[in-house]
């Protein structure tokens, strides 16, 4: 069954409405930058929702470009780091096994290329020229296909809809989904009728 994650989460209510839909990650934008889009939360945001939520829901802090004491210092209430920025493969070693990588693959982009990075996890996201994501723009499903070669756990993120999304799971198979903007009501609050849909399709499509 693909996993699903829900990022880009703001406040408790939608919180736990992505939780109650079926969603099994939530994904909270620790990078400023994303304040440009309305989806940035702090640190004591993102504990005070992680305090509510249910047991089982992994939770997601994505960052760019942040020091290793500072991702050891979210690892204390995250359950994972997502790597958006230009860490290298180096670094995603030393930040450990509970950090995994967002990659944004051109066309062009190898098996060998997705393979360099460390980790059972890699994401993939749109490239887009002087951002970090969070565009809505589509991934680049066939390299998402030839990630999947070198045996890891695909993420595939980017532009995910209600309307899309069983495609791209029929299309590449990903080990798990990730969206943002795709169901917002407006930026930076969910639209909840958005969210049930897209893991209704979801469901669908890892059963089909």
């Amino acid at each position: 069954m693909t996993k699903i994650k829900i990022c880009g989460i703001t406040n408790r209510e939608d919180a736990l409405a992505a939780c109650e839909a079926g969603a099994d990650a939530l994904g909270f934008v620790l990078a400023p930058e994303a304040a440009k889009r309305n989806r940035y939360v702090t640190p004591d945001l993102v504990r005070e929702i992680i305090a509510v939520l249910p047991a089982y829901v992994v939770t997601v802090g994505v960052v760019v470009n942040e020091p290793l004491d500072v991702l050891e210092e979210y690892l204390g209430f995250l359950d994972r780091v997502q790597l958006h920025g230009d860490e290298s493969p180096e670094f995603c070693a030393l930040a450990g096994p509970r950090a995994y990588k967002a990659v944004r693959p051109t066309a062009m982009a190898t098996v060998g290329e997705f393979a360099r990075w460390p980790g059972s996890t890699l994401l993939l996201d749109a490239c887009v020229t002087g951002e970090h994501g969070g565009t809505g723009q589509y991934a680049d499903w066939n390299a998402a296909l030839r990630a999947k070669d070198t045996g890891k756990n695909i993420v595939l993120a980017g532009g995910l809809t209600p309307e899309n999304v069983e495609t791209a799971i029929q299309r590449v198979r990903p080990w798990a989904v990730d969206v943002s903007g795709g169901v917002e009501q407006t930026p930076g609050k969910k639209s909840y009728e958005k969210i049930r849909s897209f893991v209704h399709n979801v469901r669908q499509a890892s059963l089909a």
